[in-house]
């Protein structure tokens, strides 16, 4: 959660008007800043499927957890198209651009199925999508007529048009996210272990030495940077570089929209590699009471962050008499940075911390709201 804001904080207040994945123009510290990011929606999802499995031995029957994921499915998805649209341009004029939220929704939908299958068939099911969706790359949108739009959004971002007047940018398709919250679920089993620390530690370490092995052998996984308009061709496939730094920028720049195997392993093996290591971390201490704030109350925190950071963006750029007009028309989803405006990474890392501290307080508030109010089943769709 808190990651996910470094990223959007520098969507919203970096200089720098170019993708930090473009190999022709990044350096180092840009692309950290990114790459470390990498890391929220798949855990994301992960530990959405495994809280829904967890949910079931503490009372919740399947037919309930199957009624709440596409109860709340719903609901996230029409978030995204209102609430959320907003938040991120500060109009409606413009194109919705659909993202993690969006996935999110359509992906707990379908779980309102898939957890109805057994247990080993979800398993095979969400290892089977991950490991082999690759496969899928070379299908193109175009090729497909008037499926061409169905195919945007389970697998090519693209523009999809549903009328003449009603056209979405799917940025985030549901392969293979359906199949990582799939995984999820079936990993809720492994965390009913008394021994879940080692199974989960050597899981990580799995996966990631998987992700070293594939990535230097750039035969699989890697992703089909041509058929994704979002950013420039130089994820997927890595190659040798003019300098070391950018060799490794290079190895580690893997496709995320739509998220290659590569992606996955990378992000997906150290996530869990520190889950075990903060398994039993007593919550008592400083840096975990502050953690678990913004971890009890997602969604609060992840509608207000983009309002927050949005807004200080504004107020930044006024401060520093910046050009702001194009920041209530859309800002960077949908145009470049306007000239003059934006500051440098140290800066945006100080707007970071301090939306951080500002988010905390409200975050805070309602999370004893929400600890208050267990019997109101309505908050626990916010």
């Amino acid at each position: 959660m808190i990651l996910m804001a470094l990223d959007h904080t520098r969507d919203y207040v970096s200089n720098l008007a170019f993708p930090p994945e473009d190999l022709s123009k990044t350096f180092g510290t840009f692309f950290f800043t990114r790459i470390i990011t990498h890391v929220c929606a798949p855990v994301f999802f992960l530990l959405a499927g495994a809280g829904a499995y967890l949910s079931v031995p503490r009372g919740k029957s399947l037919s309930r957890l199957s009624r709440f994921f596409w109860t709340r499915g719903l609901w996230l998805v029409f978030l995204e198209l209102t609430v959320l649209r907003f938040a991120w341009n500060f109009t409606f004029a413009s194109v919705p651009l659909v993202q993690v939220i969006w996935a999110l929704g359509w992906s707990m939908v379908a779980m309102a199925l898939i957890v109805k299958l057994p247990v080993p068939w979800i398993a095979a099911l969400g290892l089977i999508t991950i490991v082999f969706h690759n496969l899928l790359d070379g299908i193109h949108p175009a090729a497909l007529g008037k499926f061409a739009g169905l195919w945007m959004v389970l697998h090519t971002p693209g523009l999809v048009s549903i009328t003449p007047q009603t056209r979405l940018f799917v940025a985030y398709p549901l392969i293979p996210w359906i199949g990582v919250m799939a995984a999820g679920y079936t990993m809720g089993a492994l965390l009913e272990r008394s021994d879940r620390r080692k199974w989960v530690l050597r899981l990580g370490i799995a996966l990631t030495l998987t992700f070293f092995v594939l990535r230097a052998l750039n035969l699989y996984g890697n992703g089909d940077a041509s058929s994704s308009p979002i950013f420039p061709s130089t994820v997927g496939p890595w190659k040798v570089q003019p300098s070391l730094t950018l060799t490794i920028i290079a190895f580690f720049n893997t496709m995320k929209y739509p998220p290659s195997l590569d992606y996955l392993l990378m992000t997906l093996g150290p996530a869990l590699i520190v889950l075990a290591a903060l398994d039993g971390v007593a919550v008592e201490r400083r840096l975990a009471r502050i953690l678990l704030v913004f971890g009890r109350v997602p969604l609060f925190y992840y509608i207000l962050h983009i309002v927050v950071i949005h807004a200080m963006a504004i107020l930044v750029g006024l401060l520093f008499h910046q050009p702001v007009a194009w920041l209530w028309h859309g800002g960077f989803l949908i145009q470049p940075p306007a000239a003059g405006y934006g500051h440098g990474l140290p800066f945006v890392y100080l707007i970071w911390v301090t939306a951080l501290l500002i988010l905390y307080f409200p975050c805070k508030r309602y999370m004893t709201f929400k600890s208050e109010h267990r019997d109101w089943a309505w908050l626990s769709y916010l």
